[in-house]
């Protein structure tokens, strides 16, 4: 099938590609394999040390990373969620088998073996590349030119012609598919790491501008923040989080910034290294409680992070199905149990769903519009199957307003349906 475009959406969680054919539709790639996952990518990678890999160092992406670190968890190195650092200032390279690797490092890895898992079907690929971002980056003052000159690194070879488009746009685009008369619409892209909103103008089938971008907004908050609650909760607890130890005499409460980076799937699997579990080893012979840390070491050192992470987001979808589940662990020597009330849930992360909210009302107030006039909203992302999240637009929009569908694929079709049009220049930012 001859294609003009291609749209990638390179998601913190997953990522999905779609090409665009040139006459108005685009098609998923479908990756194949014993590992493969359908139109699903796992934005992961798996490095393990072998002469003769890059730099000594061998790798695998998606799914098939996931099953390689699982086969050997203590010689591999698991890297998850490395989109969230895309905008950090404060990260520069991360350190792997005395190895170093950069964002753009990580990112162009993970393209080659998306390519190369893909059956053929990215192997020769068209010019023109559109490329989804969120609105707002995830992360702790995060720098948009910083992310842009990485996202340019990463993709250095993989397109010639390169287009960069609100995450949520691609997602407008794709509904606007679906749509039989004008309306004005609404998108709400859950994310793994970030929460985008954009309000678009849909005309009438057949019209020579089919959409207009009205305005987008965007939250550094999403899926990986919610796991984060529940970690904090449930978790950290057990590891030493607010546990006191004794230095020169005095009684300090052990240095937060483990547990941040413990509860960061970016930095968790980095901890792995001499310093890191030299300086909880201290900390744990002058704790006054050393056996909470003793759990955290023990974590680190059996390369225990992705079946807990896995533990903490099979909860978090089981209460999107029922009013209270069951967080179940076993990995390390640690056993962790736990009941959760859905109530306790949405009460952990009420002060991200506020934040969602002014996130959107931002979107609505820069479109120059109200809710009232919002004809149809289409929500779209993993996150936007919580419960707490539905009741948010529910509340906000009648429900026969309300649209869902394509959770994980419509932005990458959105991108590559954009790519099929003459012009690019009100959609690239």
């Amino acid at each position: 099938m001859p294609t003009t475009a291609l749209g990638l959406d390179f998601g913190t969680t997953n990522s999905v590609v779609a090409l665009g054919d040139g006459e108005g539709d685009s098609h998923l790639v479908t990756f194949v394999g014993k590992e493969a996952t359908g139109e699903v990518f796992r934005s992961a990678l798996c490095f393990w040390e072998e002469e003769r890999g890059w730099n000594g160092v061998a790798y695998d992406a998606g799914p098939w990373a996931i099953a390689e670190y699982l086969q050997s968890p203590l010689d591999s190195r698991f890297v998850q969620s490395f989109k969230s650092v895309a905008a950090s200032p404060l990260f520069e390279r991360a350190q792997i088998f005395g190895r170093n690797f950069r964002f753009e490092d990580f990112g162009r890895l993970f393209l080659q073996k998306l390519v190369a898992h893909s059956g053929g079907a990215l192997a020769t690929r068209p010019d023109r590349v559109i490329v989804g971002r969120p609105v707002e980056y995830a992360g702790a003052r995060p720098d948009p030119e910083l992310a842009r000159k990485r996202y340019d690194l990463m993709l250095e070879g993989f397109g010639v012609d390169l287009h960069y488009v609100y995450e949520p746009l691609g997602a407008a685009f794709s509904y606007a598919s679906r749509l039989t008369e004008p309306a004005t619409v609404l998108v709400a892209d859950f994310g793994g790491g970030t929460t985008d909103f954009s309000v678009v103008r849909v005309a009438e089938p057949g019209a020579k501008r089919r959409c207009i971008p009205l305005s987008s907004s965007g939250v550094g908050i999403a899926g990986d923040r919610f796991d984060r609650r529940i970690m904090d909760r449930l978790v950290l607890p057990l590891l030493g989080k607010g546990t006191p130890y004794r230095s020169f005499g005095k009684e300090l409460e052990i240095p937060g910034g483990y547990f941040v980076d413990f509860s960061d799937w970016s930095r968790l699997a980095l901890m792995r290294n001499r310093r890191t579990l030299d300086e909880l080893r201290k900390l744990q012979r002058h704790s006054l409680d050393p056996e909470p840390l003793g759990r955290m070491i023990a974590l680190i050192e059996h390369e225990q992070g992705f079946p807990l992470y896995d533990a903490i987001g099979t909860l978090k979808r089981n209460l999107s199905q029922a009013e209270e589940a069951q967080l179940d662990f076993t990995g390390g020597g640690v056993d962790i149990s736990a009941r959760v009330l859905r109530t306790d849930f949405e009460q952990w992360i009420a002060e991200d769903l506020r934040l969602i909210e002014t996130a959107m009302d931002s979107a609505l107030t820069r479109a120059g519009i109200t809710a009232d006039q919002i004809d149809r909203v289409f929500l779209t992302g993993g996150s936007s199957l919580i419960p707490a999240i539905r009741s948010l637009f529910y509340r906000r929009f009648s429900t026969d307003r309300i649209a869902t569908g394509g959770e994980l694929t419509s932005i990458a079709h959105g991108l590559a349906l954009i790519g099929n049009e003459p012009s690019l220049t009100e959609w690239t930012v």
